[in-house]
């Protein structure tokens, strides 16, 4: 995505189906072919000990930050989903197919995002509003 930057009041909408026997979806912003990661999506079905919970964290430099975790988990194997991110100064905005938006915070400065990755969904769209 390095020839569409997305910048501060954009929003990105990544539509996908949840493969049966899924233990994870990821989704990944930020620049650097992912070096620096404004936010790391993580949808963990039965993973890294956690089962029914979404993930969030940031990289920066390589390095992961602290992990900020939330109890509600809309997914479910064999349906499809959309997840949609809008890029504030100092956040970013997280809207899931129910239930209430939630923030993570940005914990570098970032103008633009240039790099998106999205991995063990089988992505049908991302768009960017």
């Amino acid at each position: 995505m390095a020839d569409k930057a997305i910048r501060p009041g954009f929003r990105v909408d990544v539509e996908g189906f949840i493969p049966h026997g899924c233990k994870r979806f990821t989704i990944n912003l930020g620049k650097d072919n992912g070096r620096n990661l404004v936010i790391h999506f993580d949808a963990r079905f039965d993973s890294g000990g956690d089962r029914g919970k979404i993930v969030l964290n940031s990289m920066i430099g390589g390095s992961w930050g602290n992990e900020q975790k939330e109890g509600f988990f809309p997914f479910q194997t064999g349906s499809t989903t959309k997840v949609s991110f809008t890029f504030e100064q100092d956040k970013i905005t997280v809207r899931l197919p129910s239930g209430s938006p939630f923030s993570f915070p940005i914990r570098f400065p970032i103008s633009q995002i240039t790099y998106v990755s999205v991995d063990e969904l089988e992505t049908k769209s991302i768009t960017l509003n």
